[in-house]
């Protein structure tokens, strides 16, 4: 393929000065996600260069005191003099702000990253940062400093490879700590390699003394990320439906299967980007699912078994799809591209679907069937969990009150100052009652083992007497129906005991959050209360241990051993009085708090696929893998 990627294709905007006064327009936050985008920005160009076809295999590197290290076998950057700014090409990539190869179209048809911003503003963020690239048989350097260039470009040595090779540490003044996930990194990684077919993408975290590392490469490209992301679950169909298109310059490719659970799972991307918050694709997406379900149900002659039509909520029960597009000129909603706003996509997009997916149906009868008897089960659920909704709120007024009789609420209207505490067990809720502050703490009890959601269709779940007093006191409704603006207290915390009953019934309640109130733990709203394991009393002094290993810091810390402590165990919350449970577990000042985070999306599907569904040999499996890793089991 000719190389036509030269100076003359960098165009220059304006310049870097701006970025280290305010990051948070080009990065959206100096915070984790920030921190992270970094890294996305530099990849962004190698999946550029794979894009058209000069790019096979990326790696990034985690090295020691957080420093990142990209990789890539791609043309490499341009280091020939441009023509107009008297420098190599380079430098101006590097420091200079809206500079780069993607603007006429020659070099790039499409780009993930915003118009050549990324690197340089990760290399203004950076403490320091160094290229090396392998082009034209030469290895050329620059190395620069809070994005100024600390020598000219100079050739190293020579090179029978061609690519860049970034290295950079972020800076201590901007972000608020350095520290990056494997986790959240690998998870970016994966969707690349599933995006961009038959690219090996790798990652290794040299941190630690055991090295951890992925390689990620799928020649099925999205259809293999479905069989991913099913694969602890039972589809409903031999294979994923997959079509792919091209109209007005804009690709569409879609993959998508059905399974036997209750729950959707879509993944939209825009130019590589994980466009969380959707946008126009998913829009035209669903648009076009719902009127090509609807046309099929009366010409298979089924739209007789219910009463109206089926609605998008139906059609996408038990769904997983991969929404992926690739763009000319995307437009973005905000920096770090969470929303894709082209209006021509819908209408592209929805008619694509409704094409293939009609095609598809007419050649597959049967699955086609299928896919609608469940659809059918789930119109009629929802009907049923409307009556259930109805009846509560009937209810409710009748009785002047739309809040559960138990919960004990606090007097506080701000919803950002206050806090609902959801106890296991009356002994401890009313302990916990007794304890708290009043003015912005809420005490939800709950008794008894709660419905598993996993298994469960919506209108078990609003009909569920456990699950209605969690729905009615967080105010946001709950499916298709939550609404995060109505939420009543921006602090969820569930409180538990450290044993095996507390550990189910967390898990239950994160279960349903994630199902059904996904947005919540998105967010950052829930969190899990870290209650004490011990009680020391030495010489008449009272400590809290919250685990073995603080424990015997307490005992070594006073110099003492067994003899002599009064070491008390705690087997459950309703053995603390009021102030106990107030100064170990709900004292802002004192308390231990986990906050629960949504770091990688499919991760934290599968292990609630895993965990709390159907299928029994991948859970076993799970137990079989984790079982010599446990620390603490109460038997």
């Amino acid at each position: 393929m000719e190389n036509t990627y030269t100076a003359q294709h960098i165009q220059i905007l304006k310049d870097l000065e701006h970025v280290r006064k305010r990051p948070g327009m080009y990065i959206g936050t100096t915070g984790p996600e920030g921190l992270h985008h970094l890294v996305y920005e530099v990849v962004d160009n190698s999946i550029d260069e794979a894009l058209v076809g000069h790019c096979s295999s990326i790696l990034v590197v985690i090295e020691k005191g957080d420093v990142i290290r990209v990789e890539d076998d791609g043309r490499g950057i341009p280091v020939d003099i441009h023509p107009t700014e008297k420098v190599s090409a380079l430098e101006i990539v590097m420091t200079k702000l809206n500079a780069g190869g993607k603007f006429d179209k020659k070099s790039y048809k499409v780009s993930g990253g915003l118009h050549g911003v990324g690197v340089s503003v990760v290399n203004a963020l950076s403490e320091w940062c160094e290229v090396w690239v392998n082009r034209d048989g030469k290895k050329y350097y620059q190395r620069y400093k809070r994005g100024i260039p600390e020598n000219k470009v100079a050739i190293t040595g020579k090179s029978e490879a061609t690519g860049t090779v970034t290295r950079f540490m972020a800076d201590k003044k901007v972000f608020t700590n350095i520290l990056y996930s494997f986790d959240i990194l690998s998870h970016r990684l994966r969707e690349l390699a599933f995006l961009n077919k038959g690219i090996q993408i790798s990652i290794i975290d040299e941190r630690s003394d055991k090295p951890r590392s992925h390689v990620f490469k799928f020649e099925g490209g999205v259809k293999s990320f479905i069989h991913y992301l099913n694969k602890n679950k039972n589809p409903i169909q031999k294979e994923p439906i997959h079509f792919e298109n091209t109209r007005e310059d804009i690709n569409v490719e879609i993959a998508l299967e059905y399974n036997d659970s209750y729950s959707e799972i879509i993944f939209t991307f825009a130019n590589n980007i994980n466009t969380k918050e959707g946008g126009t694709h998913l829009s035209g997406f669903k648009a076009g699912l719902t009127r090509t379900f609807n046309d099929i149900l009366k010409k298979l002659n089924m739209a007789k078994k219910i009463d109206e039509n089926l609605s998008g909520d139906d059609v996408r029960e038990g769904l997983t799809a991969v929404i992926s597009v690739q763009i000319p000129e995307p437009q973005f909603e905000g920096q770090t591209k969470a929303k894709l706003g082209n209006s021509e996509v819908k209408g592209i997009v929805e008619s694509i679907v409704n094409e293939k997916l009609t095609a598809y149906f007419e050649e597959n009868p049967n699955v086609a069937r299928k896919i609608l008897e469940k659809s059918i089960m789930a119109a009629k659920a929802r009907a049923a969990a409307r009556r259930a909704r109805e009846l509560t709120r009937r209810k409710s007024f009748l009785e002047n009150s739309a809040l559960p009789g138990k919960l004990a609420d606090c007097s506080e209207q701000e919803a950002e100052k206050c806090e609902l505490y959801i106890v296991e067990g009356d002994s401890a809720g009313g302990s916990a009652k007794q304890g708290r502050d009043r003015q912005f703490q809420a005490i939800l009890p709950l008794w008894g083992k709660m419905l598993n959601v996993e298994k469960t269709r919506i209108d078990k779940v609003m009909a569920n007497e456990k699950l209605m007093p969690v729905i009615s006191s967080l105010g946001t409704g709950a499916g298709s129906d939550f609404d995060l603006s109505r939420l009543r207290y921006h602090k969820v915390i569930i409180m538990a005991d450290a044993d095996v009953d507390g550990s189910h019934i967390r898990t239950l309640l994160l279960t349903f959050f994630f199902r059904y109130m996904k947005e919540l733990v998105e967010k950052g709203h829930i969190y899990i209360a870290m209650p004490p394991l011990y009680k020391i009393v030495i010489s008449k002094k009272i400590y809290y241990a919250y685990n073995d290993q603080e424990r015997d810091r307490i005992m070594k810390r006073n110099n003492v051993n067994d003899g002599g402590v009064n070491i008390q165990r705690y087997k459950g919350l309703g053995e603390m009085n009021p102030e106990q449970l107030w100064n170990t577990t709900m004292d802002p000042e004192q308390r231990t708090m986990m906050q629960v985070k949504l770091d990688d999306a499919v991760e934290a599907d599968e292990i609630f696929t895993t965990l709390m569904g159907d299928n029994v040999p991948p859970r076993r499996k799970f137990i079989e893998d984790n079982a010599l890793s446990v620390s603490n089991l109460d038997v």
